[in-house]
């Protein structure tokens, strides 16, 4: 009887501009049954994209909720996705977390996209290929690169 090898089917996953490499089942499953699409709730997916912000500065809620104007309780809430913060909330936090408001936005719409299955090309607008062209290319393909190197780690 001669044993099959078993293989994990890997996909990248670009997060904060970090390329990791997340398993997404076995090759055999992949390819027996379509995949069920998960519900997916805003305020799971803005909550973490805080988290992960405040986490990556190295501070605390009591400093982040402090600086926000927002009682810790609440700030909490809304990192763990119970709470649906208002947008004057969202642009707070954010304020104090000293990261825009649209750039927090854009991780979780690339979060919610990927969820959902939905493949949406990262695009460069036309005046910046035309001005920086090839270099411009050549750097991008460094990073990823880059990125890949400190996956394989």
């Amino acid at each position: 009887m001669r044993e099959q090898a078993i293989q994990m089917v890997k996909q990248p996953v670009s997060v904060n501009g970090v390329v990791r490499w997340r398993d997404v089942g076995l090759a055999e499953d992949a390819q027996r049954k379509p995949k069920e699409r998960k519900m997916v709730v805003l305020r799971h997916e803005i909550g973490d994209v805080l988290r992960d912000v405040r986490q990556r500065q190295g501070r605390t809620l009591r400093e982040v909720s402090h600086s926000a104007r927002v009682s810790l309780g609440y700030l909490s809430e809304v990192e763990r996705g119970q709470k649906e913060a208002s947008s004057e909330l969202l642009s707070s936090i954010c304020s104090a977390l000293e990261v825009p408001l649209s750039s927090m936005l854009r991780e979780v719409s690339d979060r919610l996209a990927e969820a959902e299955g939905v493949s949406i090309p990262d695009t460069i607008p036309q005046e910046f290929s035309r001005e920086f062209g090839e270099d411009l290319s050549d750097e991008l393909n460094d990073d990823f690169r880059r990125g890949l190197a400190a996956t394989n780690r």
